[in-house]
């Protein structure tokens, strides 16, 4: 089962029905349980897939493998709420710090270095990866379009970044590249802006490809 925190927005909704096509099963958790039901109701109304729905506590605690899909304000919040039900398990951060003002879109400094790594300060016990910061979530809503896209996983856990990237495979298209330790998941982070923008400038949906592997 996989678990999405502050699964509602496009990224978590949209990452949840990826893997609800691929057979996962998947658990989109709110604050409140009625916004995690209903955004669970909305993946059926995209494509024939399960998915439920209910409250952050409830996502943390049944899910096999969590993702972290809140926006940035709210991560050490959220995870502070639910660190109890995360120890030991795989924290997937898709945290990408932005601020967004007047049409700008730039990084916001965060005091660790990176979303994910400020994770792993707040749930210790958890094995966190850094991992889908770079895949627009409006194509991943849309099921028949093809995610043409590298995923850069970063972890200091060995066992569990190699399944993150074997995960990220499931979504056809989706290659996973090892990234490395933890630490360099805020590079790939403060690419999300650059990303951001450029889709501004060309009107698109950018991804990111590493070449020569």
């Amino acid at each position: 089962m996989l678990g999405f925190l502050g699964g509602t927005g496009p990224e978590g909704r949209g990452l949840a029905l990826r893997f609800a096509l691929s057979g996962e099963e998947v658990f989109i958790g709110s604050r409140s349980t009625e916004r995690g039901f209903e955004a669970a109701q909305s993946l059926k109304t995209i494509a024939d897939v399960e998915a439920d729905g209910g409250t952050n506590e409830q996502a943390a605690e049944i899910g096999d493998v969590i993702f972290a899909a809140m926006p940035y304000g709210g991560q050490r919040a959220t995870l502070e709420s639910v660190k109890g039900s995360l120890k030991g398990k795989i924290l997937i951060d898709v945290v990408a710090p932005l601020l967004f003002n007047k049409g700008k879109i730039s990084t916001i400094r965060v005091d660790e270095g990176s979303a994910a790594v400020q994770a792993q300060g707040i749930v210790p016990e958890a094995k966190v990866v850094g991992a889908f910061h770079n895949i627009s979530a409006e194509d991943l809503l849309i099921p028949v379009k093809n995610i043409d896209s590298d995923v850069i996983v970063c972890a200091d856990d060995e066992s569990s970044k190699s399944y993150v990237m074997e995960l990220a495979e499931k979504i056809e298209g989706i290659r996973g590249v090892d990234g490395g330790a933890l630490e360099n998941s805020r590079y790939v982070e403060e690419l999300t802006a650059l990303l951001l923008n450029i889709n501004k400038v060309y009107k698109a949906h950018s991804s990111i490809r590493i070449t020569g592997l």
